[in-house]
Parts: C-alpha cells; structure tokens; sequence
C-alpha cells in the first residue's frame, strides 16, 4: 500500500471557492486541515460553522483535549501518519458517516521453533471504532466492501443474520458487551496489511484489535484497556482460536519472545533479534490447489535449505501454506531465486516471500 485514496478531496492543498479544500481555505464549503468561513472544517477553524479538531466561531468545536486533537478520525487527514491507519480512519467515516474515537493496531503474530515461544510480526491489522448508544452494531471492511452490515447488538441467542466475514468481529463485541464494554453498540471497521494467502494467522490480531478498540472508545477518559482481561474474554467467546498468538499480540517486544509457560501476570521474554546476528527472518507461503500444498512446501524448504537456509519451521500450532525461515543475510537473494527457478521450471505458482520484523505489541494510534 502505498498512499490513501483521495475521492473527497481530503488530502492536497489549495484553495476552493464554495467548494473543498484539501490542506487550505474553503469560503462557503468544507476544509481538510485548513480554515472554513460559513462551513466546515476538519482539523482547522471555522467561522460560523462547525469545526472538528479545532476552533468553532458562532458553531460546534468537536475534538479530544486529552489526545491534544482528533482522537480517531484525524489520523485521515496527517499527512505523516501511516497509510494504513490513514486508509482505516477515513474508511471508517466514509461507510458510516463519522470519525473514529480511537484506532488500534494490532500486529500478526507466529511461533518459533522452540515450544512455548511466540513473537509478533512488523505488519499490522488495523481496527477504527466510534461509540454509539442505541444498541447498534454497524460492521465494515475493505476487504469485503459490498458486506458492510447494520446489527443488533444481542447479548445472548442465536447471533443476527450477517455476513460470513462479520460473525467473528460480532462474536467479540458481544462478548466484550456481556462484560460492560460498548453495550450501546459500536461502529468498526476493521482492515489488514496481510491476507491469509501471506501464511500468517489473521484472526487473533484482528480479534485483539477489535477487542482494544472497542473497548477503549467506550472507557472512561484516560482509562486504557485491560489487556490480561480482554485476553481471557476473548479465549471464552473464541476457543478455537490460538490463545499464544494473542499474548503475542497483547504483549509482544521489539526483538523479543514471549515466553508462554510463565503465568500471564508475569511475562518472560528471551532474545530474539535475527538481524543482530546478521540474519533475516522471512516467511515463505507455496500458492496453488489446497491438496499440492504439503509436497510443494517441502519442496520449497528442500531448495531453500540447499541455497543456504538455516533453520525452517511452522509459524502456527498446525502445518499449513506458509514456513518461517532464518536466513544469512548474505544468502536472502540466493535462497529466493533458487526457489524461484525450480517452481518456474515445472511451471508451478512461485512461492510468496515476505520480510518479518520482530516487532511489539498492539497500540493505540495517535
């Protein structure tokens, strides 16, 4: 991804007259990052009007003093935000006509080699959320853009008619509902860096982000989530899912594992920090039919040992698409074009190889 779509002006500059003006001045119109006289402005000034994150004369100022501006929604319009959290903000005001009171990002997390041990990855899921007090739940994401939902938000019963990709986000906000969270409904919106081809888990951080949104917008002021209990939350409305991979998520460090056999109140973490031995950690996920995936794995982890890989292993509990490899830096290019050339070769799909940094924990983004 590399810059956030444009359709309404809202990021650029210059100056519109009755119009709408991206980093300038609209006279009788709408202003993104600038001033507004007779209209509207988001993050700057309006003169009879109504301005968001900013100043109001003879109008409605609407910002957050305790995040020193936008809370949420002026992620859309900071130019040096990252475009993922840019793209979730505004997606979230454009499907559901207002901004988010706060954006969380959670990041994709795998397990080592080594029992026990789980780290988190340098791409994020993104979620935005905005409260609401009428019992509603409205659902969005890019992914499924023709599947956004309107929802009552039941805390008990059969779960409401809704799309396939909208039950596991409703699962969680009805189990954060019956523990006090957002029981007036929520609108959410809910975006990845990654899909499930790349070959990392992407249920547990979208559910963590969920999770943190959520109930961060329905808080008290200056009140942060409790990780430890939304983790316990979440493993009683989703049992299937790998209570390891949300630890890491909750609580993962820059360049460390996490230890899971330590009780959760006190974590233990070990080193884990490849590049500071002059390797790369990259994931490689085979493509094709579901049935040729086994063979053609290690058919790939068999190339890539040859051309210099050095240890290879699942980044879930189970074997699936994808293996984490360690790599001598010196070596990244050989291991790829080796892989590469045999799949071509047989003409089969060459594998996905994705660089993964060992990153920390879900935050909120200011």
């Amino acid at each position: 991804m590399t810059g956030l779509p444009d359709p309404a002006g809202l990021v650029g500059g210059g100056l519109a007259g009755g119009g709408t003006a991206g980093g300038g001045t609209a006279v009788g119109g709408t202003a993104g990052g600038g001033t507004a006289v007779g209209g509207t402005a988001v993050g700057g000034t309006a003169v009879g009007g109504t301005a968001v994150g900013g100043t109001a004369v003879g109008g409605t100022a609407v910002f957050d003093t305790a995040a020193g501006g936008l809370a949420g929604g002026g992620l859309a319009r900071r130019a040096t935000a990252d475009p993922l959290f840019r793209l979730v903000a505004y997606a979230l005001e454009a499907a559901h006509g207002r901004p988010p009171a706060a954006v969380w990002s959670a990041p994709y997390a795998f397990r080592l080699g080594s029992p026990g041990l789980v780290a988190a990855a340098g791409w994020p899921t993104a979620a935005a959320a905005a409260p609401r007090d009428d019992g509603l739940v409205r659902l969005s994401s890019l992914g499924h853009p023709a599947d956004s939902c309107d929802l009552p938000l039941t805390l008990s019963g059969p779960l409401p008619d809704a799309p396939a990709w909208a039950v596991r986000p409703y699962t969680v906000l009805r189990a954060l509902a019956r523990a006090g969270f957002g029981r007036g409904g929520t609108d959410l919106h809910v975006q990845g860096s990654l899909t499930g081809a790349a070959g990392l888990a992407t249920a547990e951080p979208a559910d963590c982000a969920v999770a943190l949104a959520v109930a961060d917008v329905h808080a008290r002021t200056d009140e942060r989530p409790d990780r430890a209990l939304l983790a316990r939350l979440l493993a009683g409305a989703l049992p299937e899912g790998d209570d390891g991979l949300r630890r890491a998520v909750f609580h993962a460090r820059p360049g460390r594992a996490l230890l899971l056999g330590a009780r959760p109140r006190r974590r233990r973490y070990v080193s884990f920090d490849p590049a500071a031995s002059g390797a790369r950690l990259v994931l490689m996920a085979v493509r094709g039919e579901a049935a040729d995936r086994p063979w053609e794995l290690a058919r790939a982890l068999s190339c890539a040992r040859r051309a210099g890989a050095l240890s290879a292993w699942p980044p879930g509990q189970r074997p699936g698409r994808s293996l984490l490899m360690l790599l001598p830096e010196a070596r990244r290019a050989a291991v790829r074009s080796a892989v590469a050339e045999d799949f071509r070769g047989r003409g089969r799909p060459v594998p996905r190889f994705l660089n993964i940094a060992v990153a920390g924990a879900a935050r909120r983004e200011e």
